[in-house]
């Protein structure tokens, strides 16, 4: 799992085109606890809170990957993928 999981964050980080996720897959990934954390924060259910992680991760991590790359500057990925997933279920 986590070695798909690498594959899915490799092909999002870099140049070519994106592997989709589904919701059930990030559930499983990131476990019932972070994905009822998020859906707290944002103020919606578990489930669509997976439905759109998957739906928007791939273009989160590659909006902060740009040329390919993880920043080589200490910022918070995690912290700068939430802003940018709630600003995008708004």
């Amino acid at each position: 799992n986590n070695r798909v999981w690498g594959e899915w964050v490799q092909s999002w980080v870099g140049n070519g085109q994106n592997q989709p996720v589904s919701g059930e897959q990030v559930q499983n990934v990131l476990g019932n606890d972070k994905v009822q954390e998020v859906a707290s924060k944002l103020g919606i259910s578990a489930g669509e809170a997976s439905s759109a992680i998957a739906q928007v991760l791939p273009h989160v991590v590659d909006h902060l990957t740009p040329n390919g790359q993880v920043p080589a500057s200490g910022s918070n990925l995690m912290e700068m993928g939430e802003g940018l997933l709630r600003s995008l279920l708004k």
